[in-house]
C-alpha cells in the first residue's frame, strides 16, 4: 500500500470513528464505502481491520456508559443476530451472482426510501417496541450482515425510531457492533485469516481511533436530538444509494 493510500485510509477511519461515536454507527459502512469507491486497499483486508478497530472504538466509548444500555432490548437483538449471521452466510453460498446483486439492489432501495421518509419526518414510536420487535431487528441485521457484510441499517432504523434518548440509542448500537465485530474477528482468527498486514494496519489505526472516539465522547456536536436523527437517516440515504449504484453497476457489467 502506498503512503498516499495509507494516509487517506487513516483519515477516513478517523472521521468515520468520530461519526460513529456521536451517532452510534457509521464506522464500518463509511470506511468500507470509501475503500470500495477509491480502491484504497483490498476490501477483505479493510473489513478485517474495521472489525478490530470497532472493538477499540467500543472499548473507549462504552466504559462508564453501560448503564445507558437497555439490556432487554440489546439482548433480544443479539439473540436474533447469532443464528441469522450463519443463515446469511449459508444463503450467500447458495445464491448465484445475479440473485445476490438483485437482493443488494432491493436492500439499497428499501434503505434509501426509509431514510428519505424519516429524514423528512424523524418521528418516533409513541411506545417502546416489544422485545420480539428487537429480536426480529436482530434477525434482519444478522441476515444482511451475512449476505452483504452490512448489519447496521436494520438496527439503526429500528433503534432510532424508539422513544429513547439518543445517548441510549448510540450506546446500544455500539454494543451490538462490538458483539458482531468480536464474532467476526474470532471467526477470522480460527480460520487463520488475520494476516500480518491486517494486524499492522489495525495497530496504526488504533491510536487514531482512540483519539477520535475520545473527541466524539467529550466534544459531540451541539445539535438538537431531532437534527441528529435527521443526520442519522441522511447517512442511511447515502448508504442505500451507494448499494443501489453498486448493484446497478454490477448488473451493467
Amino acid at each position: 500500500m502506498s503512503i498516499e493510500h495509507l494516509t487517506a485510509l487513516m483519515f477516513v477511519i478517523a472521521i468515520a470513528t468520530y461519526i460513529q461515536t456521536v451517532t452510534g454507527f457509521g464506522l464500518g459502512m463509511i470506511v468500507m464505502g470509501a475503500t470500495s469507491g477509491f480502491e484504497l486497499a483490498p476490501v477483505p483486508v479493510v473489513a478485517a481491520v474495521v472489525s478490530l478497530i470497532t472493538l477499540v472504538n467500543s472499548a473507549v466509548a462504552l466504559p462508564g456508559r453501560m448503564h445507558l444500555v437497555d439490556w432487554r432490548a440489546a439482548g433480544a437483538v443479539l439473540l436474533g443476530v447469532i443464528p441469522s449471521i450463519v443463515a446469511g452466510v449459508l444463503l450467500l453460498n447458495y445464491l448465484n451472482s445475479a440473485a445476490s446483486i438483485i437482493l443488494k439492489l432491493l436492500l439499497g432501495a428499501v434503505i434509501t426510501y426509509s431514510g428519505v421518509v424519516f429524514a423528512l419526518r424523524p418521528t418516533q414510536h409513541a411506545e417502546r417496541s416489544p422485545d420480539r420487535g428487537f429480536f426480529v431487528c436482530g434477525l434482519f441485521s444478522g441476515l444482511f450482515g451475512g449476505l452483504f457484510g452490512m448489519a447496521g441499517p436494520p438496527a439503526i432504523f429500528h433503534f432510532y425510531r424508539q422513544p429513547m434518548d439518543l445517548a441510549v440509542v448510540r450506546h446500544m448500537l455500539l454494543l451490538v457492533f462490538a458483539f458482531t465485530s468480536a464474532t467476526r474477528t474470532v471467526y477470522l482468527g480460527i480460520n487463520g485469516e488475520l494476516t500480518r498486514e491486517i494486524w499492522i494496519l489495525a495497530a496504526i489505526a488504533a491510536l487514531l481511533v482512540a483519539l477520535a472516539t475520545a473527541a466524539g465522547r467529550h466534544y459531540p456536536p451541539p445539535l438538537a436530538q431531532v437534527t441528529m436523527r435527521r443526520i442519522a437517516f441522511g447517512i442511511l440515504i447515502l448508504i442505500g444509494a451507494g448499494l443501489v449504484v453498486s448493484a446497478l453497476s454490477e448488473l451493467a457489467f
